[in-house]
């Protein structure tokens, strides 16, 4: 339930607070770069006194399972095969030139090389060309994504030459394949390809990627620009705090316990990769303890996954204002045990950041993602800091006598650290 002050609701506040200054109204958020599903955006800037925001285009991603046929399954892998080639042959053209003269080479330099590149390797010419300039344009993405890392201080990594099978999708950007009436999807260069439509696709298709996983299988992911659609308002609002002990607690008091996927199959997946690890590479043992060990990785995700989505899809239709820590995960592990480390992992709390901040999106519902900074040692109540260890799991100020559980203290900081960076009063 809201929580009252003054007679006013959190969730009257939060609406009305657009009309004050330095306030915006709550709409859908995002964040820039970690915004829901990929590819391009408009989108327009809002001023906000705790962060940036951007109010974008909505973006969804409709995955589909393909069932080729073998002539078809060759021609896909043939596809694969050849944009590999064209990436290390792109990425080796301006890795070359800078290294010579010094002088960059854009994407579009690289594009005008396709033709001579499908005079020299024939191969080329049995893939749409729009997948081929599609990767040029993956290359130049991956150098932007360098130099960007460059100038922010961070780790460079330069961009990479594929290797055999380590190339796993392509893309038509804008033509070449069509949704027939029978079933099938029809791909340029490929031919009709099955494909298990266990939904309907909405809005407006933009993009579609053809993606294989480690297994052999093939998806088809259609890239689709929707129109948001809003649900009821609700009244609630609501503060997460994520953590170990509990996956998540919610500043109404509710805790979600963490289900630790992972741990669950470590001992089957010690098992496994132990049986691996004797086996000599190449052999028929080895490809088939490899698929094991594959299989449960695969099964650790997905349920993973769907703990996310099922837990997202909830607290999206029951709360009209999500308050989140904006939580640096890779910082996080740094320092820590190796044990510890393997427990931040497996909870995969930006995994279910991203799923509510889409969720929310389409829905109408407002995201904020809050400093987290002192989080836990702040007291909720008179906001004096309390220094506590990871051992002690209640909070008692000295300062107000206010007693919690710490992670409720830290849901309840997180609400408010929120609603204040929206214009309302916690």
């Amino acid at each position: 339930m809201s929580k009252q002050t003054g007679g006013i609701s959190q969730h009257e506040q939060l609406m009305t607070a657009g009309e004050s200054e330095g306030a915006i109204k709550p709409t859908r958020f995002s964040r820039g770069i970690h915004g829901p599903p990929q590819s391009h955006y408009w989108f327009m800037q809002i001023d906000c006194p705790h962060k940036t925001w951007y109010n974008m285009g909505m973006r969804m991603t409709y995955k589909y399972r393909l069932f080729p046929a073998s002539a078809q399954r060759t021609m896909l892998e043939h596809t694969l095969e050849q944009c590999r080639l064209v990436y290390n042959r792109t990425l080796a053209m301006r890795k070359s030139a800078w290294e010579q003269g010094q002088k960059p080479v854009s994407r579009y330099d690289t594009i005008k090389m396709l033709p001579v590149w499908k005079e020299e390797l024939t191969e080329l010419k049995y893939v749409h060309s729009q997948v081929l300039q599609e990767v040029c344009t993956r290359v130049d993405l991956a150098f932007r994504h360098f130099f960007r890392r460059v100038k922010a201080g961070e780790k460079p990594g330069y961009p990479r030459f594929k290797g055999k099978g380590w190339y796993k999708s392509f893309t038509y950007p804008q033509s070449g394949f069509k949704l027939l009436d029978n079933g099938r999807l029809r791909l340029s260069k490929i031919g009709d390809v099955r494909i298990k439509l266990h939904r309907p696709i909405e809005g407006e298709i933009k993009t579609l990627t053809v993606k294989r996983d480690m297994f052999g299988n093939w998806y088809a992911c259609f890239s689709v620009e929707v129109e948001p659609q809003p649900l009821e308002p609700s009244p609630d609002v609501v503060g997460i705090d994520v953590g170990l002990s509990d996956f998540a607690t919610l500043s109404t008091g509710e805790k979600v316990a963490n289900p630790r996927f992972f741990r669950k199959e470590e001992t089957a997946l010690a098992k496994a990769q132990r049986r691996l690890s004797k086996c000599e590479k190449g052999t028929v043992e080895f490809r088939k303890y490899k698929r094991v060990v594959q299989h449960i990785h695969q099964r650790i995700a997905n349920k993973r996954r769907d703990f996310s989505h099922k837990l997202s899809r909830k607290l999206v239709d029951t709360y009209q204002f999500i308050a989140l820590e904006d939580l640096n995960i890779q910082d996080m592990q740094d320092g820590n045990y190796r044990s510890m480390n393997k427990s931040i992992g497996d909870a995969a709390w930006h995994q279910l950041v991203q799923h509510i901040s889409y969720k929310a999106e389409k829905a109408g519902r407002t995201v904020v993602l809050v400093d987290p900074r002192n989080t836990t040692k702040e007291c909720s109540d008179c906001h004096a800091i309390v220094p506590k260890k990871l051992s002690n799991r209640v909070h008692s100020c000295p300062f107000c006598g206010c007693v919690l559980d710490r992670d409720l203290n830290a849901a309840l900081n997180i609400l408010a650290r929120g609603l204040a960076s929206m214009g309302a009063n916690p």
